[in-house]
């Protein structure tokens, strides 16, 4: 049985979570339950991860989340590379599954299901809601703030194609690599991670200029 120790330190948020290297797996002290294969051994391992869950919702312990990170890091990413994820989404998604955990631990129930049950379930979860993003872009230049609403008077009109070259105006005054990615989200309607492989860039750098694109976009157009 693994005896979990919450930080003696005030808690000021949860452990930098991070996908480990080779060397960090290699260094992080795993409960002996977990290294061993026969049945018995294998039915502690699960009494183990279950108790260190319940460590991290009862006491918020660091140490007990960082065996858990330790633990299933790889074996996620693993799952959702099989899945179809490249191993760059794979790795942000581990985190952002890991995060979850910390903050939800206290939803955890073992009488429910054991601790891996529940942790991969969320990381199943969390792909299916990343397809979805992709598949619906996360920002619509549609947005009236973007565009004026359609009318039918013809002064209006007039203003609605005013109003559309000044957004083409706009785009014409962003830096090249946020244009490009513009055009290949909005009007081609590209999911991110398509156009991620296309153009040789991370996945985050994908979203994140998209991101500093539009916001640009709505301040030249409220201006």
């Amino acid at each position: 049985m693994v005896v979990v120790e919450a930080l003696a330190l005030p808690f000021a948020g949860p452990p930098a979570c991070r996908y480990p290297g080779r060397a960090e797996r290699a260094g992080v002290i795993m409960p002996r339950a977990m290294l061993e294969t026969d049945v018995s051994d294998r039915a502690a391992a699960v009494r183990d991860l279950n108790e260190l869950v319940l460590a991290v919702a009862r006491q918020r312990s660091r140490r007990a989340f960082g065996i858990l990170f330790g633990h299933f890091a790889p074996r996620l990413k693993s799952y959702l590379m099989r899945l179809g994820s490249e191993a760059g989404v794979a790795e942000e998604l581990v985190q952002e599954v890991m995060l979850l955990v910390w903050h939800r631990a206290e939803t955890f129930d073992p009488a429910q299901a054991n601790a891996s049950t529940w942790v991969f379930t969320i990381a199943r979860n969390k792909r299916i809601d990343v397809i979805r993003r992709e598949r619906r872009p996360e920002v619509d230049l549609t947005d009236p703030a973007l565009v004026p609403e359609p009318v039918e008077q013809a002064d209006h009109a007039v203003e609605t194609v005013q109003e559309s070259e000044r957004l083409r105006t706009a785009i014409r005054t962003l830096p090249a690599e946020q244009a490009d990615l513009l055009r290949l989200a909005y009007y081609d309607d590209k999911p991110h991670s398509t156009i991620s492989a296309e153009r040789g860039i991370p996945l985050g750098t994908v979203k994140s200029r998209l991101r500093l694109a539009v916001d640009r976009l709505r301040r030249l157009m409220k201006d």
